[in-house]
């Protein structure tokens, strides 16, 4: 298994002047690439920024920063630690290129939603806004995760789908293809945010797994946990399902720092 803190990015310290004395006490674990989530380490008592704006630190120095599919390329990270000292570290990140899909026979209803849904979808997307605003110093997201379900991926994060011949938003998880009832599994420890029925994603699950990450598991057959419930990695949670807009069973994970969307497969081992 990777250990993390091990996972030095030599980038983010030659971006800054050439040689690692510009990350001093500072340790970074993740992909420079949009759609990334960054792990870090920090010396005890620091103060974090990103791009000029505060993030959750904990009080062993611990982070996560991340940026979107469509995010700009460059950013900063400033570490000030107890005693006052100030680092400032640039940070260039890729970019990739993404997958479109197409794909017919998704029922119209899904395509285009009756109006008599419309305020149901807005109470959606509210409850879920709602839990991703979440902030603990839960430690589960600085773990490797594993995998939630076994299967073929049948789809990636940030490709955009076009559903019977009109463009949508991009996807933003990461799709595994399994039968109907195959098990769905925790991939980090957290506690249950959100368990409930919701108009795109069907039996949708939301789990906090500290700092501000959230895993969101979507069109499953049947939930197993509730609201509230602790939960450990790799406990089965859920059922693999075909709920909400879809075209066939598969779980759809998603990862997110608060409200930045990021790609669940940078995540898992290589």
């Amino acid at each position: 298994m990777k250990v993390w803190l091990k996972a030095l990015l030599l980038s983010a310290s030659v971006l800054a002047t050439g040689s690692l004395a510009a990350a001093d006490d500072i340790v970074l674990d993740g992909k420079l690439t949009q759609g990334s989530l960054i792990r870090g380490q920090a010396p005890a008592g620091a103060k974090v920024l990103f791009n000029d704006k505060p993030i959750s630190v904990s009080t062993e120095g611990r982070f996560v920063f991340g940026i979107g599919r469509d995010a700009s390329l460059t950013h900063q990270l400033t570490v000030i630690e107890a005693d006052g000292k100030q680092q400032n570290i640039p940070l260039a990140f890729s970019s990739r290129d993404y997958d479109i899909q197409r794909i017919s026979g998704v029922a119209q209803k899904y395509v285009t939603p009756p109006a008599e849904v419309t305020e149901r979808i807005q109470n959606d997307n509210r409850k879920v806004r709602a839990v991703r605003t979440t902030l603990t110093d839960k430690a589960a997201i600085f773990a490797e995760p594993v995998r939630p379900a076994v299967g073929r991926i049948s789809g990636v994060y940030g490709s955009q789908r076009v559903f019977n011949g009109e463009p949508r938003n991009p996807h933003y998880g990461l799709d595994i293809a399994a039968p109907v009832g195959a098990p769905v599994l925790a991939p980090w420890d957290g506690e249950v945010l959100l368990a409930e029925d919701l108009y795109y994603s069907g039996l949708t699950l939301i789990i906090d797994h500290g700092m501000g990450v959230t895993s969101t598991l979507m069109h499953l057959h049947a939930i197993n946990v509730t609201v509230g419930e602790q939960i450990l990695q790799g406990d089965k949670i859920a059922e693999v399902g075909a709920t909400g807009r879809v075209t066939g069973p598969h779980l759809d994970w998603r990862i997110n720092w608060l409200q930045e969307r990021l790609d669940p497969q940078l995540l898992l081992p290589e």
